[in-house]
Parts: C-alpha cells; structure tokens; sequence
C-alpha cells in the first residue's frame, strides 16, 4: 500500500512540474482562479488576512498592532510556542505567538481561528550576507454562515480592545521641541491627585472632568467639535501647575509634549509640531507669559512708547526682548494652533497652560472654547496641608496640627515651602522638629505681613495729611 502512495505522489509531482513548465502563464492563472472558485464551494470556511506593513510607504498597519495586542493573552494561554518581548518602563513582559502557530477565539458562542505566518524572500541575493525581507500576516478563518457577525461587530472588539491593551501597555513618554523636531525620554513621574496637595472636593472635580473628556469621543463627533480640551493653570509659584500636568498624565495615561515656543521658528513650525503630536497626549506651554511677547502684540500705542522709551534708559533690557523676539511665533498663530482647522488633526488632546500672572495674558488667548477651564492654585490651605503631612511623614493627625491651622488662615505660604519643612534632613526623622520648623517659618511670614500692613496704614495717613 506504501509503495502504491508513493507512485501516486511522484505521479502528481510529475503532471505539476509539467504543468508549471510548458503550460502558458496566463493558462495556469485561469485553472487556479476557477480552481478556487470551485473550492468555495466545498470549502465553507472564509479567510481574511491583516498585513504588518501596508500602503505604498510600508507603513506599520494600525489593525496588525491592534490585533497582535488583543491575541497576546489568548496566545500565552493556547499557542506552544510563543515570542517575548518588555515593555512599560522594563517591568512587564508581553507574550504573543511566533509565526505560524494557530490559537482559536470565540465570539458571542461562535468559534473562529487566527493563524501568524510569514512570506519570506531575498532581497540582495549576491551580498555575502543576505537580507531576507520578511513580511508577517495574521489570518482570520470563520465559517461563511457567521460572515456578518464577524466582519462587523467582532472585528469592530477586536480593534477597540486591541488598541486599549497597547494604550495600557505601554511605555509613556515626555517631548520636548529643538526647533520643528520632537525628542523624547520616558515619562516617569510618579506624581498623582492623591498625592497633590489640595482640597479634596477640587480634586475630585477636576477628575471628573478629566475622565469625563476622555471617554467623550462619540459626543465630541455628534456636536462637530475637535476632540481636545484646553486647561489654564494659574497661581504664584511653587503652588504645584507641572506637579498638576504630571498627575494629570499618569491619572488618564497620556504622553506629554512640552513645547518650548522660544524654539520655534515661526508659526509654519508651530503647525508642523501640531502634526506631529499623537493622539491621548497632553500639550503644555508653561510660563506662557513669559515664553514669547504675545501678550502685548495688541497693545495700545501709549504702552508701546513708553516701553520704546524704557529701552533708551535700559539697554539691558532691550538685548533681552530682542532674543525673545527671534521667535517669529505670532499671537494669531498660536490661536490657531489651540483651536484652528490644524486642531483637528488628530484626536482626545489637552492642551494646558500655566502661568503666575493670569492678567498678562491676552483675553483672545484664555476665553472659554481655547482655555475651557481655568483652575486657580493657590497658598497652601489647611487640607492641602493636611495631604503634604501624610505624604511626607504619614501623619494623619497631631497635637500640633490646630497651632498650624490658626496660622495657616493668616499667612500665604505655598505648598513648596510648606514640603521643604516637613521633608525629614536627617535620618531619626522627628517629627516634632519638622513641625516646630513650620511653625516657627509661619510666625515670621505673619510678623513680616503685620508689620507691611503696618508700614501700608502709615504711608496712606500721611498721603491724607498731605492732600488736606
């Protein structure tokens, strides 16, 4: 029986080398499409294949990340052999299967296969090293009656569960611009809205909102507006504006682009860094009053003479305008840039500013629509100080904490200085120490502010004696 096989194979390997040989090619290409056709007929299953790289620039296709993603857990659970790779900071190890191994789904009750392969061919085949160009594919195989469930709403789950997996996956990074051109480290700040020192009720609202935009795609596309969102942080310095971006960050998962606009050229390389910008990210411009002169391009005539006159008497500070000035970024280009056409590019953005003197700032630049929400952090209150103290050294109450109370309704001290004192300098970690320090920083600001006010009182009696 053995022998009578293996004449029938070398007899069907013959006919095909025949056929491969003399039969004309446009011949052969007829016998195999209507070879397949007939197949399909005895054949019920449909298969559909998703390329690694597609479109005439070989890009990376989106679908083939997404669903190399979504497979990975049913891959390590069912495939034998499987391919390893770190990603998220060098602390989580993602599985998915090598190339042709199969793992089977299941889907609202129906069954159905995904296959990984590869074709393989030589592109330099007289180099002493050859390169072989590799290009993998996933294949889809599903019963032709279950056609419509699974070209619709399974690969719809497919790609939305895929994506998010990657989204979680990760490994999150901070930007930075040199010029049009974006750079990156990872991002890994660990701060978040339970650690930042505030009240707890502002807290919870900004999270809210945060939350909120984030799972707002679909209504952001019925009422015709650009899925972003623009955030002002304003308030003296050392009140927590980056410590809020970072934990703004970590809290939804979003990459940040620090944009430096003393760096840009002009507002062509303002729009190309737009471009350039991924979706779920979040687009600071901190200290904007100080970043370029937009703020006085539409002042009146009187001001701009007397700052022109100012740089006669100060030349000092006329070489500084001067180097700002480099920057031919406009006020009208940046406008654009929030809430222009270019805003559209790309989706689920926020874009934040801080600055420590919001009444610079030109109206055009913060009205609602451009800045949606404006979110004022201010002097350290009790509650914020309250957080610091279990962040610092995981006190939730002490006898001290009602003296430190009644200063902190009198005295403006922002967060960061409040931090300095509770930080531990040495190694026995005392906190009576720590706490007397504070207190003691809290009496002099409050001496220093009576006796200003004391200084004030003064100065305004002698201008009424005088007027008199």
């Amino acid at each position: 029986m053995i022998s009578h096989l293996g004449s029938i194979f070398a007899t069907l390997m013959f006919v095909w080398a025949v056929f491969q040989q003399y039969f004309p090619y446009q011949f052969r290409g007829y016998i195999e499409k209507y070879s397949q056709r007939l197949l399909s007929f005895v054949y019920p299953y449909i298969q559909i294949t998703f390329n690694e790289f597609t479109g005439e620039r070989l890009m990376r296709s989106e679908a083939y990340s997404a669903i190399e993603s979504y497979l990975s857990s049913t891959s390590s659970s069912q495939a034998k052999r499987l391919k390893a790779d770190i990603v998220k900071n060098n602390r989580s190890l993602v599985l998915s299967m090598d190339d042709h191994e199969e793992v089977a789904d299941e889907f609202q009750g129906v069954k159905l296969w995904w296959a990984s392969g590869k074709h393989v061919c030589k592109t330099q085949s007289f180099a002493f090293y050859p390169v072989t160009d590799e290009k993998r594919f996933y294949k889809l195989t599903f019963h032709k009656k279950h056609r419509d469930l699974i070209i619709g709403p399974y690969l719809k789950h497919v790609l939305q569960e895929g994506k998010a997996i990657k989204v979680r996956n990760r490994q999150r990074k901070l930007y930075t611009n040199n010029g049009s051109n974006w750079s990156h480290v990872v991002f890994e700040h660990p701060a978040t809205f339970q650690t930042l020192a505030m009240e707890q009720d502002k807290k919870e609202e900004i999270m809210e909102d945060l939350v909120t935009f984030s799972q707002a795609e679909e209504f952001y596309s019925r009422i015709g507006r650009a899925w972003k969102r623009g955030y002002l942080l304003y308030g003296p310095p050392g009140t927590g504006k980056s410590t809020m971006i970072a934990a703004m960050a970590n809290l939804l998962g979003y990459d940040i682009y620090d944009l430096e606009l003393t760096a840009v050229k002009d507002n062509t390389e303002l729009r190309k860094l737009l471009i350039e910008t991924s979706s779920k990210s979040i687009i600071v411009i901190e200290d904007i009053d100080c970043s370029l002169d937009l703020t006085g391009q539409r002042r009146p005539k009187k001001e701009k003479k007397d700052e022109a006159e100012e740089m006669k008497q100060h030349p000092m500070h006329k070489a500084s305008k001067e180097e700002a000035k480099s920057s031919q970024v406009t006020l009208s280009g940046l406008l654009n840039f929030i809430d222009g056409l270019w805003s559209a590019c790309g989706g689920e953005r926020l874009i934040v500013f801080t600055t420590n003197f919001v009444e610079k700032l030109d109206p055009a630049l913060i009205r609602k629509g451009r800045m949606d929400k404006h979110i004022e952090l201010s002097y350290c209150g009790f509650e914020a100080f309250k957080v610091l103290a279990k962040n610092y050294q995981k006190l939730d109450s002490h006898k001290l904490f009602g003296r430190i109370q009644d200063l902190l309704r009198e005295v403006r001290i922002t967060p960061a200085d409040v931090a300095e004192h509770l930080m531990p300098k040495t190694a026995s970690r005392d906190l009576q120490t720590c706490f007397e320090s504070l207190i003691q920083a809290l009496e002099s600001a409050k001496q220093a502010q009576d006796s200003n006010k004391e200084d004030t009182a003064l100065i305004q009696g002698l201008s009424e004696k005088s007027a008199q």
